[in-house]
């Protein structure tokens, strides 16, 4: 009998990614943008093109819809998507419309454009997925994907992929236009290292034995600031190699 593998704990799981939709919420989401550099490359990116968007814009793999308020053309009309097993993410939004992750429950070209956020990671079949998402596409439409490609094994065990571009070309080659972007540079993933490698000391239980740790996370608060300033300084000025990144942005046209 084939002994069962233990389950993988995972020790810092990603924050709730809520939208800024609230006082508290609007806090929130500002620190991810000033030290989360997966989501502030994501937004960066979002931001530039999102608000100009007319028509129906279907966000695949919603989870709370954090990036919702960027759809504000009178023109646009924002409908989310996620799994019926999105709580297992820690989501729980009201206003998704569920589906099986692999299927979407809309009819052929019926939406103009569509985001994929920090999604393609967590489904197994990511290929069908994104057949699904060329299908519902009207002709002329586009959208938006990102993926991480520098990021911890998260969402345990529910995390599949890290794509190259060499990866992410063939798997989008039924578009008519394709564009991979990288998300930052080294400079960036050591920067977003240290700050979860942080997080991870001063966040944990309490337990005795931690205590030590979380001084000496104190004590380096300030190489952290210094990390956080350079990996904006990365951003803006576009300082180190692209070839080891946070990740990827697609921007597809049907």
């Amino acid at each position: 009998m084939t002994k069962e593998r233990p389950r993988r704990v995972e020790r810092l799981q990603p924050f709730r990614h809520v939208p800024p939709d609230s006082f508290v919420n609007r806090l929130k989401f500002g620190a991810r943008l000033l030290a989360d550099f997966q989501v502030r490359t994501v937004y960066r990116r979002l931001d530039a093109i999102v608000p100009s968007l007319k028509g129906t814009i279907l966000d695949v793999g919603c989870g709370e819809s954090p990036y919702k308020h960027l759809v504000s053309d009178p023109g646009a009309r924002y409908v989310g998507i996620d799994i019926q097993d999105a709580d297992k993410f820690g989501y729980s939004n009201g206003d998704a419309i569920r589906f099986d992750g692999a299927t979407i429950s809309l009819p052929d070209e019926s939406v103009d454009h569509f985001l994929c956020t920090e999604v393609l990671e967590h489904v197994a079949d990511s290929g069908k997925l994104v057949a699904e998402m060329y299908r519902v596409l009207k002709k002329g439409g586009t959208g938006i994907v990102t993926v991480p490609w520098s990021a911890r094994f998260h969402y345990i065990p529910f995390d599949y992929h890290r794509f190259t571009p060499s990866a992410l070309e063939p798997m989008f080659r039924a578009f008519s236009s394709v564009t991979i972007e990288p998300r930052g540079t080294d400079l960036t993933v050591i920067a977003s290292k240290i700050v979860v490698a942080y997080l991870r000391s001063i966040l944990p239980e309490r337990s005795p034995a931690s205590w030590p740790r979380v001084f000496a996370a104190g004590m380096l608060t300030p190489l952290v600031a210094g990390a956080v300033a350079m990996g904006h300084l990365s951003l803006e000025f576009q300082w180190g190699s692209t070839d080891d990144p946070l990740g990827y942005v697609v921007l597809v046209t049907k």
